[in-house]
């Protein structure tokens, strides 16, 4: 058995740990929310809740997703004149903290404004379009669209942003993100963008 003394020692020391681990959180927080306050709330609210569907919400994102597109518009392998200028002054610590801050808040979905278009969406999003070759969304992002950490979550995203994106991935003007977006997208209509964005943003 390990002497009284020494044992002590050990859990004064992993409680030390823990609790330097949540100051640390803490002040990581403290950070986020100066930043957003000072700068990203003006598009994407304080809460990442964008008031116009022109910017995407941020809530909810997964935090390590939300870090790779700061990175990219800092480093201009995604084009965008006013997230490059911002992105340009954050280090790679207050990129992960705004992207954990932005996570942990609350997602709100809101009923599609196009109920028949969105339930087209939701065929293609989870059965695709065979006929042309499109495959289904959930194959990646999956079932509830929820992503991963390196792939966005959709769900309850904004439709006007989602549909701006797959525009954007067609006509090349957004290249920051895999390939295989590219090639899914070149066989989409306009009305199956439109129809995907709907559904995802009901859910």
């Amino acid at each position: 058995m390990l002497p009284v003394r020494f044992t002590a020692w050990v859990l004064m020391s992993l409680l030390a740990i823990l609790a330097s681990g949540a100051a640390g959180a803490q002040t990581d927080e403290a950070r986020a929310r100066k930043i957003v306050g000072g700068v990203c709330f003006v598009c994407h609210g304080v809460e990442g809740d964008a008031a116009s569907e022109v910017f995407p919400r941020l809530a909810g994102q997964h935090w390590e997703y939300t870090v790779k597109q700061l990175d990219n518009f800092k480093t201009g392998k995604r084009k965008s004149t006013a997230m490059a200028a911002m992105a340009a002054k954050l280090t790679a610590g207050e990129m992960e903290a705004l992207g954990r801050y932005f996570e942990k808040m609350p997602v709100v979905p809101e009923p599609s404004k196009e109920p028949g278009l969105a339930a087209k969406g939701r065929d293609l999003y989870h059965q695709g379009n065979p006929s042309t070759g499109v495959p289904a969304c959930a194959t990646c992002h999956g079932p509830a669209a929820l992503g991963t950490a390196a792939l966005p979550r959709l769900a309850s995203q904004y439709a006007g942003y989602i549909e701006t994106q797959l525009k954007q991935f067609n006509t090349r003007e957004r290249t920051n993100d895999n390939a295989v977006m590219h090639t899914i997208v070149s066989k989409m209509t306009a009305l199956e963008m439109s129809a995907v964005a709907q559904y995802l943003a009901g859910q």
